[in-house]
């Protein structure tokens, strides 16, 4: 709404809503039929596209001047995908319901675009991490995102009603999601507080395993949780959602495994694989965590 929407109009720009449901070929005759030249959407719906990848390059290759990614993390095959088959740069960008975009990578500032970064605060807010103490955390450092609201303007969030724990304390609005900050400002997504899997004492991000999950050939989608174990706290487990022409097998549970051993870290790789038809997702797209570990509850 804020930045989909009323920036673009505000700004004398044209839009472009389909209500008919997401697929590769509703998108693609949307984009060639009306000239579409700026794309918005989710990781969730771009992977789809690359799902049918030459058939998408071939008809919009060159097309589309800038892709916006948000409401979930952006994985580097994503990335990839549009920069090689495309011809296009996707940027991602970072916000809640409550403020609208607070990061993004900037279509119109000048500054280099990071694969796996979602970029710098917008104009207008200042934000930081926070280490567990709730102080500005060093350079490089995972901590909580949050925003300074005293030197943040246009910040105007103010808290939720009648909230157990205050969103905003101590001068700052934390949202619950943990990142890095490099020296110059640049912020790269690690994960949600709640997501983030503790085992054997390694903390470990779902985005981190997943992102190399999707870089095998027989992955189309795929989440990871946290599944509690006596013995180490949590054990990482992915639910995986086949490419056409791959069917499951033990055997392939154990080749994804070992791809994430080779990719990521020995201690990261999922003990547990189960592959099912879809992943539980919102309205928008993002894939619903939560409803996957209750099942493992």
């Amino acid at each position: 709404l804020y930045y989909s929407v009323i920036g673009p109009l505000v700004n004398g720009n044209a839009l472009l809503f389909y209500e008919g449901g997401f697929s590769t070929e509703s998108t693609v005759r949307v984009i060639q039929k009306y000239k579409v030249t700026n794309l918005a959407g989710s990781p969730t719906a771009f992977r789809l596209l690359i799902g049918n990848g030459d058939e998408v390059s071939k008809a919009i290759k060159g097309q589309l001047r800038v892709v916006s990614s948000a409401g979930e993390p952006l994985n580097p095959e994503v990335i990839n995908w549009f920069k090689n088959k495309l011809d296009v740069v996707i940027n991602d960008h970072y916000g809640q319901t409550e403020t609208g975009m607070t990061v993004n990578n900037h279509h119109e500032l000048e500054h280099e675009i990071k694969p796996g970064s979602m970029g710098y605060a917008m104009p207008g807010y200042k934000v930081v991490i926070l280490d567990e103490n709730g102080k500005v955390a060093p350079p490089n450092t995972p901590g909580v995102i949050a925003v300074d609201i005293a030197n943040s303007p246009i910040m105007w969030f103010k808290g939720y009603l009648k909230a157990e724990t205050p969103a905003i304390a101590n001068g700052f609005y934390t949202t619950g999601d943990t990142a890095e900050q490099t020296e110059d400002g640049r912020i790269t997504y690690v994960g949600r507080n709640d997501d983030v899997i503790t085992s054997s004492g390694y903390r470990i991000g779902p985005f981190d395993v997943e992102s190399v999950l999707l870089e095998h050939p027989c992955v189309l989608e795929t989440a990871v949780i946290g599944k509690p174990d006596p013995k180490r706290t949590e054990i990482v487990k992915a639910f995986v959602v086949l490419n056409k022409g791959f069917e499951a097998s033990e055997e392939l549970k154990e080749e994804l495994s070992l791809f994430v051993k080779k990719g990521l870290a020995a201690h990261a790789y999922p003990r547990e694989i189960e592959f099912i038809e879809e992943l539980p997702k919102t309205p928008s797209g993002k894939v619903q965590r939560f409803l996957l570990k209750r099942r493992e509850d």
